[in-house]
């Protein structure tokens, strides 16, 4: 059996007192989750850059240790290039050696002069890693205490804020899909979370703009879901005025 348009009301009005009950528990929390969330995204991109440092280091070092092995290798050679010029025959030989020989020394002052830029290209790096290293700490740090502030306040409403998780849960079951999509598409667009109003006073609970009598009497009438022509949100119903009372003077 379908739910009358009193009864659609009265389980929005239900749904919306929870939420607006949820939204004063996170309130409390204020920008703590947003500031934990950016910390940890701040603190990831930092690491990333220091393994970027350390791998660039790596890579260099690597290069060192191959030009230095390849000036062994020259050393080597140069040695026995100045052998075999102890025996040669002739004069072409002979500067055929020397030119070898010279060959080789280009070689060892070339990796020598490729040793010294890679030195350098690490102490650069160094620098700039000791700085990110720096930052990366103090970040970390900040996010400890975030945590701890926001794992406080967080305890303090945790049993009270999965209790209305679930009381949530089940009362919007209890809506139809289409109408409760409408209700959250209205809450998300609302700055103070609120979708379901009544009128207060002649005037609309969520934009105050005012609502006119005829209009207050066809939300009275629970006969048709209506909207606030202003703002968009669904009226709930019409709040009573408080009695006036009287003091019995004249």
């Amino acid at each position: 059996m379908e739910n009358t348009i009193a009864q659609k009301l009265e389980a929005l009005l239900k749904l919306q007192e929870i939420d607006s009950q949820l939204d004063n528990i996170l309130k409390i929390r204020g920008d703590l989750p947003e500031e934990v969330s950016d910390l940890e995204d701040e603190i990831i991109g930092f690491e990333t850059r220091i393994a970027k440092f350390d791998s660039e280091i790596g890579n260099l070092n690597a290069t060192i240790d191959a030009h230095k092995n390849a000036q062994k290798d020259s050393e080597k050679l140069i040695v026995r290039y100045k052998d075999q010029q102890m025996n040669v025959r002739n004069n072409r030989e002979f500067d055929a050696i020397t030119k070898e020989i010279e060959l080789q020394e280009l070689e060892m002052q070339l990796a020598d002069k490729r040793v010294s830029e890679a030195k350098a290209r690490i102490r650069l790096i160094e620098d700039d890693l000791a700085n990110t290293q720096a930052v990366y700490n103090e970040r970390k740090e900040d996010l400890k205490t975030k945590k701890q502030e926001l794992d406080v306040i967080t305890s303090e409403n945790q049993e009270e804020e999965k209790a209305l998780r679930v009381e949530r849960d089940k009362q919007a079951a209890k809506i139809e899909e289409r109408l409760l999509k409408s209700y959250q598409k209205i809450r998300n667009n609302s700055l103070n979370g609120l979708a379901v109003v009544t009128v207060s006073r002649g005037a609309c609970g969520g934009c105050f703009n005012v609502v006119p009598p005829q209009r207050q009497a066809d939300i009275r009438e629970h006969k048709k879901l209506i909207v606030c022509e202003h703002c968009g949100r669904i009226f709930g119903g019409v709040d009573m005025p408080e009695p006036v009372v009287s003091t019995g003077r004249r």
